[in-house]
């Protein structure tokens, strides 16, 4: 559900009102042939458009993937899910998909070392760490398996037609790393008509970001082609009081060069293959921290400010897929989806520690599903899936002229998995879903089970309720690393999770829906390292159970006047851990409680403006919560203003207070930050 930016339901309801009706991707935003004043009767002319009944439908109708693993809207399916679409991106200014995420409930999204685009991604779901989420690129799984997670401010946004944001777990339909939650990216797709879309963009700190687009289809061939190139400096002032320091921040620049290209064919009325490539490079800095003395932060934050370190990264993501429709009809598709991707990151670092870091993986990836409508109130879906992947970590010492290899490995993952619906009446739907997977690591392979169900009260109330159990293979630095702070464990069990919620959509008139959703998600057989031990290695040590909340309110307060609230609080609690003090207490960094709230005005002409609000409440840095940072708040103002047809202007004022803070020791914020922005179509 469309929740995360102030134009979530405006935005939504031009497409299906009476507003100028746009075609293609989300972020084309070309206007097609609509309704004029030469062409249509006195009286209705000067009608302003009625939109207050499309509102809340046009919600629940969103399209989704990641609940079913096929097309679906959010009213289907049975688990909460929240997406932000490609106009709510463009108008908010997001550059990276980590970006992206900020105003989304169920996910929260601050887990970096610091704001800057190229700030690593951190997002925890339900109590989990980044490596517990699973990323998916168009539904098909692309989490390092060396070293777990995938970061995603390397995603520039000019390639997302929209994001989904699934909390509570995927493994019945995506198989490992999907303890915490599923983040599924879906990629811009072909325009009917031939569209170019260039932009530039300004901002604070030397933000120069270039991006140029093209779309459309010729005959049975359709294409899309970009380019973006985003600069910036980041030389930031900043202060840290703990620390007793003022500075500024050096060594934090960076340079993107991202392209992207999709090519589609229609073989006849009833087959399509796609194939899609991506080049993500980066280039930046790596100012590392300011040192916090022990005794502000409990064993205290040695962190290292750097002027030379620098880190470099090159992601190829590429897969050919094939859908045809079986029988005569619209109810059976197979797809087929082959996948390759190469992922490598070199970080230097002269300042700190005289040594180059090396990780490459090489993934390849079979997917062969089938969704069949095999009656009119019941859908199955099943298939099979296979990843193979080899990763490399070494590291160079530039002082001794040595290269040690910390792992050298493979990992092989094949699955059989079924997803079956039914609509037992028009108010009651059940799914039940299960998944063997089978993997050459020792206790790699894992059962997961799945139950969902949806019942409709009223028109205006539906109830739902889940059950998923998860589970996490560990990485390969987990189980081979040999080097001489870190040593492996090959006998590592995979991380279990349990993962429950209930919760209520309730319409609100005709002007509002409220989403409500209480979870609980237990996490088992966590893997930690363990320094109880005469020789420190990766164990299974820990469990953590989180309960919470998850709220989301979309209302439109008058005419062109929409606002939202989104409310996540997470309570994440360690049961089991080697160390008795942390028992009972709550789980670092995952804890914190998200506000989100945001007020906009909107007319049918593509103007608007709007303020948000992002609220992060306190959170322990350490398991026994003996230190812990505060929270903050910002507000951002953001804007849009349609020069002419073809032109739009768009400019942003985030952190407008100026609200300093950090996310994690020694690590600050940028302060207040301002863009500005033209884009052209034609």
């Amino acid at each position: 559900m469309v929740c995360g930016g102030y134009i979530a339901i405006a935005n939504q309801v031009q497409q299906i009102s009476e507003f100028p009706k746009y075609e293609g991707s989300a972020r084309d935003l070309k206007p097609v042939a609509q309704t004029t004043p030469e062409n249509i009767p006195a009286s209705t002319e000067e009608k302003e458009p009625d939109i207050e009944l499309t509102v809340i439908d046009r919600l629940l109708n969103e399209p989704v993937y990641s609940p079913f693993r096929r097309e679906g809207t959010v009213k289907d399916s049975t688990r909460p899910v929240y997406v932000i679409t490609g106009e709510e991106i463009e108008a908010q200014g997001a550059k990276t998909v980590r970006e992206a995420l900020k105003f989304l409930p169920g996910i929260l999204p601050d887990g970096t070392v610091g704001t800057e685009v190229n700030a690593l991604s951190g997002q925890f779901i339900r109590g989990s760490n980044s490596a517990q989420v699973l990323i998916l690129l168009d539904g098909r799984p692309i989490n390092e398996l060396g070293s777990g997670g995938f970061d995603l401010s390397e995603f520039t946004t000019n390639i997302v037609e929209r994001i989904e944001v699934l909390p509570g777990g995927g493994s019945t339909l995506y198989g490992s790393d999907a303890i915490g939650g599923v983040i599924n990216i879906i990629t811009r797709r072909p325009t009917e008509k031939v569209t170019t879309q260039a932009g530039v963009n300004f901002g604070a700190y030397g933000l120069n970001q270039q991006t140029i687009n093209s779309s459309g289809k010729i005959g049975d061939i359709g294409w899309v082609v970009g380019y973006n190139r985003t600069q910036a400096e980041n030389n930031y002032p900043f202060s840290i009081p703990e620390a007793n320091f003022e500075g500024t921040r050096k060594n934090n620049d960076v340079l993107y060069n991202n392209f992207n290209v999709k090519l589609e064919a229609n073989l006849g009325k009833r087959d399509t293959l796609t194939l899609s490539t991506l080049y993500l490079g980066k280039d930046q800095g790596v100012p590392g921290g300011v040192s916090i003395p022990e005794p502000l932060y409990g064993q205290g934050y040695f962190n290292s400010l750097t002027d030379s370190d620098r880190k470099y990264t090159d992601q190829v993501l590429t897969d050919l897929t094939w859908n045809s429709k079986l029988g005569g009809g619209d109810d059976s598709l197979l797809t087929a989806k082959v996948d390759a991707d190469f992922l490598n990151t070199r970080f230097d670092s002269r300042n700190s520690s005289q040594a180059r870091y090396d990780n490459r993986q090489a993934s390849y990836g079979l997917q062969v599903q089938h969704s069949w409508k095999f009656a009119d109130n019941q859908t199955l879906v099943y298939g099979f899936d296979y990843r193979n992947v080899s990763a490399t970590n070494s590291t160079f010492d530039f002082s001794v002229d040595t290269k040690t290899v910390t792992y050298d490995d493979s990992i092989s993952q094949g699955a059989l998995f079924a997803r079956y619906e039914i609509n037992f009446t028009p108010s009651f739907t059940a799914n039940l879903g299960l998944r063997q997977d089978f993997s050459s690591l020792t206790n790699g392979s894992f059962t997961s089970p799945s139950i969902g169900a949806k019942f409709a009260l009223t028109d205006s109330t539906t109830l739902r309720a889940n059950y998923i159990k998860n589970f996490r293979a560990p990485n390969l630095f987990n189980l081979y690393a040999n080097g001489s702070t870190y040593v492996g464990n090959p006998n590592l069990r995979p991380e279990k999770g349990d993962s429950y919620d209930i919760g209520v959509d309730q319409k609100l008139g005709d002007f509002g829906l409220l989403r409500l959703t209480y979870f609980n998600n237990t996490i088992s057989d966590l893997i930690a390292y363990n320094f109880a031990v005469p020789i420190a290695t990766y164990e299974n040590i820990g469990k953590v159970r989180t309960t919470g909340i998850e709220a989301v309110l979309n209302l439109q307060l008058a005419k062109n006047v929409y606002a939202f609230v989104g409310y996540t609080a997470n309570d994440p609690r360690i049961l089991k851990s080697t160390n008795s003090a942390e028992v009972d207490k709550e789980l670092r960094f995952a804890g914190a409680d998200s506000l989100n709230a945001g007020l906009s005005y909107e007319t049918s002409q593509g103007l608007y403006a709007g303020i948000l609000m992002h609220s992060l409440g306190a959170y322990p840095i350490n398991n026994t919560n003996t230190e812990s940072l505060p929270g903050y708040t910002t507000f951002d103002f953001k804007m849009r203003v349609p020069l002419s047809e073809s032109l739009i202007f768009t400019g942003s004022v985030d952190n407008i207070f100026d609200r300093r803070y950090q996310l994690f020791p020694g690590y600050p914020d940028g302060g207040r930050v301002f863009q500005v922005g033209l884009s052209s179509t034609f």
